[in-house]
């Protein structure tokens, strides 16, 4: 077996810790390089005194997503405004975010039409649903009330919780 299918097959997504306002030059700079990244983004308007521009907004300040083989994760901490990979607290080895997680998250940064939301704190578990209509169908996650408002929440194993605020009509149960 070559080993170019052995290493496409080794490939994981890690998280990496960058330099403050390095997201998007350090994104550029790895896909020059054939590395596959996702730093998640969102177009929001932004308002100076003296006009309006539409911006992209990191939504995880100093950290971007990176899906490496062995050798590319070194490659990836040579570039300049890496820091280092996200491990967790107890371990030497950087903490690998499972794939069915990184595809529901980019589903959700890349689809959705209303604000994505994302923090560390632990939300408490709520009904597991799948959305049925609009831009995210076919997402699941769980279906939890902030504020009173319904969202869908996606959650990344030991980093946090994506949310979008979505109308309760617009999904259903799963199970």
């Amino acid at each position: 077996m070559p080993s170019n299918s052995k290493e496409s097959v080794d490939r994981r997504w890690l998280a990496a810790y960058v330099r403050m306002h390095h997201e998007k030059k350090v994104r550029d700079r790895l896909a020059e390089t054939g590395i596959t990244t996702f730093l998640p983004v969102q177009a929001e308007l932004r308002q100076w005194s003296d006009r309006k521009k539409m911006v992209e907004r990191v939504l995880i300040p100093m950290m971007i997503f990176v899906q490496v083989n062995r050798a590319e994760q070194l490659r990836v901490l040579q570039q300049p405004g890496v820091m280092r990979y996200m491990v967790l607290r107890g371990e030497h080895a950087p903490a690998v975010i499972p794939d069915a997680q990184m595809e529901s998250f980019r589903f959700m940064v890349d689809y959705s039409e209303a604000p994505v939301s994302f923090n560390g704190c632990d939300l408490q578990p709520g009904e597991q649903v799948r959305v049925i209509r609009g831009p995210l169908r076919g997402l699941t996650g769980e279906l939890i009330t902030i504020d009173g408002k319904s969202s869908i929440v996606i959650r990344i194993d030991r980093l946090g919780c994506a949310t979008v605020e979505m109308n309760a009509s617009m999904v259903e149960r799963i199970g």
